[in-house]
């Protein structure tokens, strides 16, 4: 099972399309995840053309998206536990990872997704991938926009970040 992981799009209602990278990986997902700060349900529309999609909010979404979505979920895909959540809370004072362990501290999971910092994250502590897509729209301090693909096979998550210069 190939996923589509994207986070902190902060696309306006206005917004026209999402980035032609994206959009080009995306078409080939089984499922998309969005980890929160959608801004706008325009953007769940659009994604939804591309593959089913499932999500959580974030900090910056209102409460429509917050009624849709709810803010922290456990999904199982292919027999793996993905915790989903912004990253901007519980506060852990150890930074957006911390929050999201935080988060999930006491639950079953092999994977937690987390936003928010819009800084692209990929490691394991105590046997948990911790994935963080960055932001394919808004790169703030990082060099490059991205998003993230998935892989779930026998069981087995596997994760990487797709990097690209142009949010168009």
């Amino acid at each position: 099972m190939k996923i589509g992981v994207v986070s902190d799009t902060h696309m306006s209602r206005n917004a026209k399309s999402l980035p032609q990278a994206l959009v080009a990986e995306f078409r080939h997902v089984d499922q998309i995840l969005h980890l929160g700060d959608w801004v706008a349900l325009e953007i769940y529309e659009m994604l939804s053309q591309l593959a089913p999609v499932e999500g959580i909010a974030g900090n910056n979404d209102g409460a429509e998206i917050i009624q849709r979505f709810g803010e922290r979920k456990i999904i199982t895909l292919e027999g793996v536990r993905i915790g989903m959540i912004h990253g901007h809370a519980p506060y852990s004072r150890k930074g957006t990872d911390g929050n999201a362990l935080l988060a999930f501290e006491g639950d079953e999971v092999d994977c937690i997704l987390f936003g928010h910092s819009h800084q692209p994250l990929m490691r394991r502590e105590n046997g948990i991938l911790l994935f963080n897509p960055g932001s394919p729209t808004d790169k703030r301090r990082e060099k490059q926009y991205s998003f993230g693909l998935l892989d779930i096979e026998d069981g087995i998550i596997s994760a990487r970040h797709v990097f690209y210069d142009s949010r168009d």
